[in-house]
Formats: structure tokens, C-alpha cells, sequence
């Protein structure tokens, strides 16, 4: 609200959301900064008319023009200051041809026109348009852009383009800016060059602003050498103390390389890069550091069935500053992927090493619609306030009224990490038709993946290079997962078995603590397709699921379950199925209290998909939870998926429907019963149109 303006001011940030303290007015006069107020959000609306065209009066000339005028509606429920809605921009580009002959001159101008109250729907310039011109703070007023320019082309061999460029908002700002590009390909030469110079002048600060990419090669065969070199040099003065401002640098990097190959095939490339680096310091441009870098890029192998590539850079980053350590990194991609035995083994590796920095982050819960949140708040310790540990992942639409909110983090903490990647896949499908040990091994498919992301705190010139290493110093953060896939029938629903194996484990540092979760899963499955129209699933199950966290032991818990379900299905056709299920579940926690859960659950399910793009599904199920524990605790939460014990009900029913090419209509219907509760009933209704 402004200072003096309200009666609160800001306490603090807790898993609620902000805290604020009442301030009492003196003589009258508010002596805070928020108030307690809702703003009302009026309804707003943006529409947007363009129109466009082009001229060719010869061969060797090209004119095109646009216009476009916007409607801005800050508020539809008012007519008052209606008459700045309307805002329009126009643009206007000619390029002539000068000469043609061996080679081709051509001269370019264009012109844009965009008035204070013009509103695009889309972006109407590039991303880094507001760095190009040295833009921290946008200007406002009637923005204009005068570009003209020349080509000159030696056709498949050589370009050079030179541009001119002047923007201004209105008396806010002005600037100048040169483009000069070059381009050559010639017998054993590629030349590539690009710069720009800026110089601007605005209300708040002028700029100076140079950049140069330029790149040489000479090709010797096979074989090539080059130099590279980049540069920036950004000097902005800030017109109120005549001091340059922070966004201020200079740098200057340079470089050689030499390789051997077909680029586009097999090849290799190494080469060495310095530099340096200005920053601003008391108020100049002085040398802060400088980094000396090595690089090797290849590509090993490169066949119809294989691809091997390996990049890796070691920099090396030394300060000026006495006393400040040296800062290595390593960074590695390898990329491998292959095919065996006319493909019968397929392999796919990704290995990575790389410098970083994790946070130590700190996340608040802010309360939302029902439905449109992810997480749901249980008091478990019944003292009404919401704490941190408190918070649970939402299992039905209702409960889900917060969402999480990562808060600015002060703390980073450098690390060094990798990730590796490998997945096998074995496929014996093409010895179908064989005889013997051949054919029966035709009914087998696998597939099995590994993967592993470590986060190591940087301790000096070591490197955590390897992603197998279990050693737990310095080990911040970790994402492992373990998984194989055993078919038999892939796929043909006659006798089909499916063993899947899975072992995960995730640990992440936060402001409260290290958290780690693991999971672990045996599941067999058997679908078999009979008489055409009946159709049995069988699924059988153990899995482990396990939560330590530092700061809260009320979360740590280790979970061992059984599960089991039968389901029969019949079809009446390719796109309508009812089902009738039955499972059974058995969980206990092997820490704390010791809770068990012991559950059946059985119900009917149908799916329908129409010939004229409408689909519909249900379900209808029974649960009765055995449960023996606390109910109200994290674990039990867990355990019983956010239902009660004793008697549970919970039916669904989605409805989708294509009305046109362009919109969608998706109806949604869920509901639930705890015993001794009144029924919850959840729906939403959501027409998506695509553009």
C-alpha cells in the first residue's frame, strides 16, 4: 500500500505465508506499509487486428507493410478512461537490388511505428532485444525503429552485411546501433564474423555497448586449425552520479583449435580458450579473474546402427584477488547408443560430469482454490498452526488447497556432479518363425535401465567422476533408480507374464534438513485373452517404501506391503469394456508404533470410447481398512491413502468430448465415503480450445 498508507507491517514467513503485525496509528496517521484488503479483479480484454501486404513494382524490388491496432480493456465492468484503449503500430520493409551479376549488391530499410498504447498479444521482438539496447528499464511512450542497411553477396561463397539501427522512445530514450556481419567459405578458408556497437542515451543512463564473435579455419584435407575469439565491452553511466552502473563488464576471450575428420561423420576437435574478465569494482572496470580452459569435442563412431560421442572441458578459473583459491570444473557428455546381432541387443549410455552449486532452499505452503493446489495440511499435533512436516501430497481434488512455494535461498553450496544413464533392451522377436531353443525364446522381451544423478559438495581440484561410488562424504543430493522389465507374450494378451523389478532411492538437502526416500517393487503379472471376450489380469506384488528425515522423526517410517488383485474384463468390442475387480492388501511399518494396515478392496469399472471422438470411463469401489495405529500421523496417512479405517467408498466418472477441430469439453466427476462421514463429492468442467 505505500508507506503510512496501512496499519500492519511485514513479521515474518512461515509454512502459513507471510505474518504481519498490527502497528497502531499516532494521532490518526498510519504508521504501516499493508492493509487488510482484497483487491477485486476486474475482467480484462486484449483483442488485436492486423493487416498485411507487399508490392512488386520490378523484379529487383520488394515492399512490404503491416499495421495492426489493439483494443486494451483494463476493465470491462467500466467505461471510464475507455478512450486510451486503443493503441496501433505499423511496420514497413524495402529491399532493392543494386547490381546483380557475379556478385549481388542489394540496399535494405524498414521502418517501425509502435504508439505508447499499443498492446501485442505475442512478443514483438527477439528475447534479447532489452540487452541488445542496453534496456534494464523499459522506456515508456511511442517507440520507434529505423533499420537500413546493405548486402553483398559472392553466391555459395561469401556474404557481408552491414546494418544500421535507431531506436527511440519518445524523449525517454535514444540509441545508435552498427551491425557488421561476414561470412566467408572460400578453396581451404571459412571466415565468420560478427559485431555490434551501441551507443545510447536515455533520461536514467547512456551505454556504450561493444560485442565481436569472429571465427577463422583453414582446412588442410582432412584436417583443420582455427582461432576464435569473443568480446563485450558494456559501459553504462548513470546520469544522476556520473558512475558507471552494475550491469557494467568487459570481457575478452581467445582461442585456437585444431581437428581431424568429417565433421558431419566421424571427427575430432581439441582446442584451448583464455579469458578474462572485468567486472565493476569501487566503481570501475578492473580485472576480477581470468580462466584458462581445454577442450576436446568428437563424435568416435558413426554408423547405421552405432553412435559414439564424447565432449569434455576442463576450466580452470584463477582469481586476481590474493588469497582466493583457484576454481576447477570438469564437464564430460558421452552419448552411446548401439544395436547388436540385428537387433537383438540394443544399448543406449549417457554419462555426464559437470560444476554447480545446490541450495539450501527454504519453501513456504500458500493456500489456493480446492483443486487447484498439490498438497493438503493435516494437524497432526492438533496445536492449529502449520508447520513444515505437516503437509501432505493430495490424493483426491478437494484436499489439494496449497501449493509450495520455494522462497529465495542465500545459501548455495557448490558442488561437483554427474549422471549416468544405461539402458539394455533385449528383443529375440525376429527368431519367430524359428524352431526349437530360438522359438521359444521369441516369446521373451526385457528391458532394463540403470540411472544415477549424485551431487557432491566441491572439495578443491577432486571430482566425483564416478557415478558407482557409494561413499556418502560430501554427498548432498541423489537421484537413483534401478529397473527391469521381464516379458513373455509382449503384448498379445494369450498366457502373458510380466516381472518387473524396481529399486529407487532420492535424497535432497533443504533449510530443515537432508530428506531421503527409497522404494522398492516385485511385481508379477499375467493377462490372458479367452473365448474372445473375457479377459484376465492377475497381479501379485511385494514392495518396500521407506522416508528418513533429519529434523522430523514423526516422518520416518519403513513400509512393508503384499498386494494382490484379480480383475476380469469383458469386451464388447474394441472400444467398450466392464470390468470386475478384487484386491487385497497387507501393509505394516517396521519403525516406530509399529502401524499395520491390512485391506480389501473390490468394486467394477467400465471405458467406452465412441466412433465420434467421445470417450467415457467409471469406477466404483469398496474398501474395508483393518488398521491398527494412530490415525492421525503421517504414516497412517500414508498408509491409507488419505481414507479412513473401517469402511470407505469411492466412485469416479470422467466424461471427454471433441465438439470441433479446435475445443474440447472434459466433464469430471469424483466422490468419497469414510465411515461415520458425510459423502464428498468433487466435480469440474473444462472446455480447452487450441490455437
Amino acid at each position: 500500500m505505500g508507506q503510512g498508507n496501512g496499519d500492519y507491517v511485514f513479521l515474518t514467513t512461515t509454512a502459513a505465508g507471510k505474518v504481519f503485525e498490527y502497528v497502531a496509528p499516532v494521532d490518526g496517521i498510519s504508521q504501516g506499509n499493508y492493509a487488510p484488503i482484497i483487491p477485486l479483479v476486474a475482467p480484462v480484454k486484449l483483442q488485436m487486428a492486423t493487416i498485411m501486404g507487399g508490392f512488386h513494382p520490378s523484379e529487383k524490388t520488394d515492399v512490404k507493410f503491416e499495421a495492426a491496432i489493439s483494443n486494451n480493456d483494463k476493465n470491462l465492468f467500466s467505461t471510464e478512461d475507455d478512450s486510451d484503449n486503443q493503441g496501433i503500430a505499423l511496420k514497413f520493409d524495402g529491399r532493392q537490388r543494386l547490381y546483380s551479376g557475379k556478385w549481388n549488391l542489394d540496399a535494405f530499410s524498414g521502418y517501425q511505428l509502435i504508439q505508447s498504447r499499443f498492446r501485442a498479444i505475442e512478443r514483438l521482438f527477439n528475447i534479447e532485444f532489452s540487452r541488445d539496447w542496453n534496456l534494464t528499464e523499459t522506456p515508456t511512450g511511442t517507440q520507434s525503429l529505423f533499420v537500413s542497411g546493405l548486402d553483398f553477396s559472392l553466391p555459395e561463397k561469401s556474404t557481408i552485411s552491414y546494418r544500421l539501427e535507431k531506436l527511440d522512445f519518445s524523449t525517454q530514450f535514444s540509441g545508435t546501433r552498427h551491425l557488421l556481419s561476414a561470412y566467408a567459405n572460400l578453396e581451404k578458408w571459412r571466415i565468420q564474423h560478427q559485431s555490434s556497437y551501441l551507443k545510447s542515451d536515455g533520461t536514467r543512463a547512456s551505454s556504450t555497448f561493444f560485442r565481436q564473435q569472429s571465427d577463422v579455419v583453414r582446412r588442410l584435407g582432412r584436417n583443420w586449425a582455427g582461432t576464435r575469439s569473443r568480446a563485450e565491452d558494456n559501459q553504462e553511466r548513470l546520469k544522476e552520479t556520473g558512475l558507471l552502473s552494475s550491469v557494467s563488464q568487459r570481457f575478452f576471450e581467445y582461442g585456437a583449435f585444431v581437428g581431424r575428420g568429417d565433421s558431419t561423420k566421424v571427427f575430432a576437435e581439441v582446442g584451448y580458450l583464455r579469458r578474462v574478465n572485468d567486472s565493476l569494482q569501487d566503481g570501475r572496470l578492473i580485472r576480477v579473474n581470468h580462466s584458462d580452459s581445454y577442450y576436446l569435442k568428437s563424435r568416435l563412431l558413426k554408423t547405421d546402427k552405432s553412435d559414439l560421442s564424447l565432449f569434455t572441458n576442463y576450466r580452470l578459473l584463477h582469481f586476481e584477488k590474493e588469497g582466493v583459491k583457484d576454481v576447477p570444473s570438469l564437464t564430460t557428455r558421452l552419448l552411446y547408443n548401439d544395436r547388436f546381432f540385428a537387433d537383438l541387443i540394443q544399448v543406449s549410455t549417457a554419462y555426464e560430469t559437470f560444476a554447480g552449486t545446490i541450495a539450501q532452499q527454504e519453501f513456504s505452503y500458500v493456500e489456493v482454490e480446492p483443486g487447484r493446489g498439490v498438497y493438503t495440511w493435516n494437524d497432526y499435533n492438533g496445536n492449529g498452526l502449520q508447520e513444515l512436516q505437516e503437509f501432505e501430497v493430495a490424493p483426491y481434488p478437494d484436499q489439494a488447497k496449497y501449493v509450495r512455494v520455494f522462497l529465495p535461498s542465500q545459501v548455495f553450496i557448490r558442488t561437483h556432479q554427474n549422471r549416468f544413464s544405461q539402458a539394455v533392451t533385449l528383443n529375440p522377436l525376429k527368431w519367430t518363425n524359428a524352431t526349437g531353443f530360438r522359438k521359444v525364446l521369441s516369446h521373451f522381451y526385457d528391458q532394463a535401465s540403470f540411472s544415477t544423478e549424485r551431487k557432491r559438495k566441491a572439495e578443491a581440484r577432486e571430482f566425483d567422476v564416478n557415478p558407482f561410488d557409494g561413499s556418502e562424504n560430501g554427498l548432498l543430493g541423489l537421484a537413483l533408480t534401478l529397473r527391469n522389465s521381464l516379458y513373455f507374450n509382449r503384448g498379445k494378451q494369450h498366457h502373458s507374464l510380466t516381472y518387473t523389478w524396481l529399486k529407487s532411492e532420492a535424497r535432497s538437502l533443504l533449510s530443515v534438513g537432508a530428506q531421503e526416500n527409497t522404494n522398492g517393487l516385485h511385481q508379477l503379472q499375467y493377462v490372458h485373452l479367452f473365448q474372445k471376450s473375457w479377459l484376465v489380469t492377475l497381479t501379485t506384488e511385494a514392495n518396500t517404501s521407506a522416508t528418513y528425515s533429519e529434523n522430523y522423526a514423526g516422518r520416518n517410517f519403513r513400509l512393508e506391503g503384499k498386494e494382490g488383485e484379480s480383475k476380469v474384463s469383458y469386451l464388447f468390442s474394441k472400444n467398450a469394456a466392464w470390468d470386475v475387480f478384487v484386491q487385497f492388501k497387507e501393509v505394516s511399518n517396521r519403525l516406530g508404533d509399529q502401524e499395520k494396515l491390512s485391506q480389501t478392496r473390490w468394486g467394477t469399472s467400465f471405458s467406452f470410447t465412441g466412433s465420434k471422438d467421445f470417450t467415457a470411463n467409471g469406477e466404483v469401489a469398496l474398501l474395508r481398512n483393518g488398521y491398527s495405529g494412530n490415525a492421525l500421523s503421517p504414516v497412517a496417512y500414508t498408509m491409507l491413502e488419505g481414507l479412513q479405517p473401517g469402511q470407505n467408498t469411492t466412485w469416479r466418472l470422467l466424461v471427454q468430448k471433441t465438439l470441433t477441430q479446435y475445443l474440447d469439453l472434459n466433464i469430471s466427476y469424483q466422490g468419497r465415503k469414510s465411515e461415520g462421514t458425510k459423502a464428498i463429492h468433487t466435480g469440474s468442467i473444462q472446455l480447452r480450445a487450441f490455437f
